[in-house]
């Protein structure tokens, strides 16, 4: 047979393949591209001269030579009353007496109603490093009783404050424990569920019609938007088992005024949101398992849920737990149904449980970008960042997992 038979067109044939090859890199260049602007912008938000003014400076409000910052309750208190009009700590003893207040709540009042700061204008990174003197210059023209400062809104406050009405005070603890919190009691609830129901319907159900409408039916749910899942949430844990989620029925401290929008209620519905996520990469992970194995194990006499146990299951726990990971962090970034079961907007107190009320990351990110002050959006750019940090070590630790298990069954442990 004839070389020619073999290489008719090759040239047209191997630039067509090439053309594709660059669109394919085309589309990998832009996608990085796009990732890239999008993470050079919030860092762009996140670090930059501030121009602040305050009305007192705080450094005249120590008592012995006791900065603010380590005074007791008792003493703050005293800091609040002789600072402040009688009318105002009327009112502020009538919402609430001072005495009862923590500490956190009685600094945020001196710092709103005594020093008063205001930032009065923010700069970007990239205004920062390039324009710096005239930076310097506008604000010795326009705020000479300013203070100018390089500021890193991703600092210990932001980690360390509850939330707050001034943005230099403010910060994420309370969102972080409530997102900890939530996720936990989320993987507690959805990984048992989901894996149980992946390894029925793979091992144990026959194949008949009913139990394919029901795998029909998970795979339709892992596409329902997540809003869907939030009015289930709020019709059933929320106000139909209030009694359980609001911790009434144990006799809960943490449960008077909770009324069903807690932490329990928020984890179930997201436990809802991510379980056919997680039944799905199950059930494939189970799949991909050759049935020999299956039927080694049988013919040496091991039963349907020995072989399960001490061969399938092991043999499929990388890609399970990869599975679960990855739902998980679609949960971590949830905003929508969470506002619907009802998440606080605005919360200064952290959660003592799991029937407390509850703030998170992605809910306390919409709050502040909705406030029209611009240094509100720096502290959001700056929780997107932990955010994604915390994301990306949730996808890290997935594919640490997934190459631990598969050296050890390499190593036949």
């Amino acid at each position: 047979m004839k070389r020619d038979t073999f290489t008719p067109n090759l040239a047209a044939r191997n630039a067509k393949g090439a053309r594709w090859r660059l669109a394919f890199l085309a589309a990998t260049a832009f996608s990085v591209l796009f990732l890239a602007s999008l993470i050079a912008s919030i860092v762009n938000q996140s670090f930059g001269y501030v121009v602040m003014t305050a009305e007192v400076d705080p450094a005249t409000l120590q008592n012995d030579g006791v900065p603010l910052e380590k005074q007791d309750e008792a003493t703050l208190a005293g800091t609040i009353r002789g600072n402040v009009s009688r009318r105002l700590f009327v009112k502020l003893d009538a919402e609430r007496s001072l005495a009862s207040r923590s500490r956190e709540e009685l600094l945020e009042i001196i710092v709103a109603e005594i020093v008063q700061p205001t930032v009065r204008r923010t700069w970007t990174l990239a205004q920062s490093l390039f324009d710096a003197d005239a930076i310097r210059g506008q604000v010795a023209e326009e705020y000479p009783d300013g203070n100018l400062s390089f500021r890193s809104w991703v600092n210990a406050g932001l980690f360390a404050n509850p939330q707050s009405s001034v943005a230099t005070a403010a910060g994420i603890r309370g969102a972080i424990i409530g997102s900890l919190a939530t996720l936990l009691l989320t993987l507690l609830v959805a990984f048992p569920l989901g894996v149980g129901a992946a390894i029925y319907l793979q091992e144990y159900a026959k194949d008949n019609a009913i139990n394919r409408i029901i795998e029909t039916n998970i795979y339709n749910l892992a596409g329902v938007p997540s809003i869907i899942y939030g009015m289930l949430g709020l019709a059933i844990f929320v106000r139909a088992l209030e009694p359980l989620t609001s911790g009434a029925i144990f006799r809960a401290a943490a449960a008077e005024g909770a009324n069903g929008r807690t932490i329990l209620s928020a984890s179930l519905t997201l436990a809802l949101l991510i379980l056919p996520i997680v039944i799905i990469n199950a059930q494939e992970a189970l799949r991909a398992i050759p049935d020999s194995l299956r039927q080694s194990s049988l013919a040496v006499g091991a039963t349907k849920w020995q072989t399960i146990r001490h061969h399938v299951l092991p043999a499929a726990a990388d890609r399970i737990l990869t599975g679960t990971v990855l739902a998980v962090s679609r949960a971590l970034g949830e905003t929508a149904p969470l506002v619907v079961v009802g998440a606080s907007t605005f919360l200064t107190q952290d959660p003592a449980g799991p029937f407390s009320k509850f703030t998170t990351l992605p809910i306390q990110i919409y709050q502040w970008t909705a406030r029209p002050q611009a240094e509100f959006r720096n502290l959001a750019a700056a929780a997107i960042l932990v955010l994604l940090v915390l994301g990306l070590s949730l996808n890290a630790a997935a594919i640490i997992a997934r190459n631990r298990f598969r050296r050890e069954k390499r190593l036949g442990r």
